[in-house]
C-alpha cells in the first residue's frame, strides 16, 4: 500500500519526542508499505536527514517554511479561528506543493502526525485519512495559563479556547484517529472520542539496554529536550527547589541536566552540583552515568519517552503523577510517585540508602518497559489501523 505521511518536523535526528515517534513508525511502516513521506522545515535541515530517510522511505519531501511567512501567518492568528499552532505551520505556498506530490503520487492512505498538518489534506474525502492527535495541545495550554504572567495570560487563554475547538473540529474530518495515551484521549472534547485509538510510544530495547560496571558521576540525572516549556519547567523545579533540600542530607549530591537547546533559565542552574550538558552524541552515557532518574513534570501532557529510556537501561525512576497518568506504571513497584519537595527528596533517598530497594524498582520498571512499551507491538497496530 501507498502511504502519504506529513509531518510538522524532518524526524531527523531524534532529539525531541514526536520525531522519535514519527522516525520509529515510518521504519516499521515502510517494510511492507512505500512511503511518500513529507515533511515541514521551519530550522535548519540536518545533512544527515534526507540519507537516513532516504534508505527506507521511496520518496522523501522538505518544505521549508519561511520565518517572515510564519510571522505573517502568526498575525492572521489573532483574526481568523484557527490556533496559532495550526497558523504557524500552514502556508499557502507549502499547500500547492503537497497537493502536486499528492496528485503525482496517487497514495492509497493518508497518515498526519499533529494537528499542526490537517488543514493541508482535511478537505481530501478521496483517500482514507488518519491523524495522529499524539499530544493533546490545549491541555498542555491550559496548565500553562496559571503560570504565566499578565502579559501572557489572555494570549495563554485565547489559544487553549481555540485550541479546545480545533481539536473537536477536526476529528470529524478525519476517518480513523489515534493518540499516544487513554489520558490524552480523555481530554479531546467530542462526543464519539472513545472511536480514538491508543497507540503509545515505544522504546528500543536493544539500543536503550542496561550498561555495566559504569562509574556514577551523578546522583540524578534528568534529560530531554531542554527548550521544551515542561522539561525546562521541571529542570528548574529540580535544581532550585528539590536539589537544594536533598543537599540538607547529601551536600555533595550533583545533578545532570541532559538534552539539546538549554534555554537560558536551563542553562542558569549550572553551578558545582548542577551540570547541564547541552546536545551529546549518546544520551545512554548520560543515564548510565547516574544513579536515579528524576522526571517531575509540573505541565506538558503525553508520554514522557524519557521514562522509557531510563527504565530500559535499569534504573530506578521518580516522577509525578502527571507523567504517570499516560506511562501507567505502579507506584512503590516500578516507578516511585511524588507530588511534593520533600516526597521527591525522601524517594532519592531511599533508593540511594537501600541499593537492594534501588535494584527493585529498577528490575520491575524494567520488565513493565519490555512487556508494554516495545515499538514492533505498538507499531503493528498503528499498520492496521492505516491500512485498515
Amino acid at each position: 500500500m501507498k502511504i502519504f505521511v506529513l509531518l510538522s518536523r524532518i524526524p531527523y535526528p531524534l532529539e525531541k519526542g514526536d520525531k522519535l515517534r514519527a522516525y520509529h513508525q515510518l521504519l516499521h511502516l515502510s517494510k511492507k508499505n512505500e512511503i511518500i513521506l513529507c515533511c515541514l522545515n521551519d530550522g535548519t535541515e540536518n545533512p544527515e536527514a534526507r540519507i537516513k530517510l532516504e534508505q527506507f522511505c521511496k520518496e522523501v519531501h522538505f518544505i521549508h517554511l519561511s520565518k517572515f511567512q510564519i510571522g505573517i501567518n502568526l498575525l492572521k492568528g489573532l483574526f481568523n479561528k484557527l490556533p496559532f499552532q495550526v497558523n504557524y505551520f500552514y502556508h499557502y505556498s507549502a499547500q500547492k506543493v503537497i497537493n502536486t506530490i499528492i496528485n503525482n503520487s496517487k497514495p492509497d492512505r493518508i497518515y498526519c502526525q499533529l494537528i499542526r498538518t490537517t488543514e493541508y489534506v482535511k478537505h481530501l474525502t478521496n483517500i482514507p485519512k488518519t491523524l495522529d492527535y499524539m499530544d493533546v495541545f490545549s491541555k498542555g495550554i491550559e496548565r500553562r495559563i496559571n503560570s504565566s504572567n499578565f502579559i501572557l495570560k489572555p494570549f495563554f487563554k485565547k489559544e487553549y479556547q481555540t485550541l479546545v475547538n480545533y481539536e473537536k473540529e477536526v476529528f470529524d474530518f478525519f476517518e480513523r484517529k489515534i493518540i499516544i495515551s487513554d489520558q490524552d484521549r480523555s481530554f479531546i472534547q467530542h462526543p464519539q472520542k472513545q472511536d480514538i485509538k491508543i497507540i503509545a510510544n515505544g522504546v528500543d530495547v536493544a539500543f536503550f539496554k542496561p550498561i555495566e560496571n559504569t562509574p556514577k558521576s551523578y546522583e540524578i540525572v534528568f534529560t530531554g529536550n531542554m527548550n521544551y516549556p515542561p522539561n525546562i519547567d521541571a529542570a528548574v523545579f529540580l535544581s532550585e527547589k528539590i536539589l537544594p533540600k536533598l543537599h540538607h542530607y547529601l551536600p555533595n549530591a550533583k545533578l545532570l541536566i541532559a538534552g539539546s537547546y538549554p534555554s537560558l533559565d536551563v542553562l542558569a542552574q549550572r553551578n558545582e552540583h548542577v551540570h547541564v550538558s547541552g546536545w551529546v552524541d549518546d544520551i545512554r552515557d548520560c543515564y548510565a552515568a547516574s544513579k536515579i532518574f528524576i522526571a517531575p513534570m509540573q505541565i506538558g501532557t503525553g508520554l514522557q519517552n524519557k521514562l522509557l529510556e531510563a527504565m530500559s537501561m535499569k534504573l530506578p525512576c521518580i516522577t509525578s503523577p502527571l507523567a504517570n497518568n499516560a506511562l501507567g506504571a505502579i507506584d512503590g513497584v516500578q516507578i516511585l510517585l511524588a507530588e511534593n519537595i520533600d516526597q521527591y527528596v525522601n524517594h532519592i533517598l531511599t533508593l540511594l540508602n537501600y541499593p537492594d530497594k534501588a535494584k527493585e524498582i529498577a528490575e520491575n520498571g524494567f520488565n513493565f518497559v519490555h512487556q508494554n512499551y516495545l515499538w514492533s507491538i505498538n507499531n503493528q497496530k498503528l499498520e492496521e489501523i492505516i491500512c485498515s
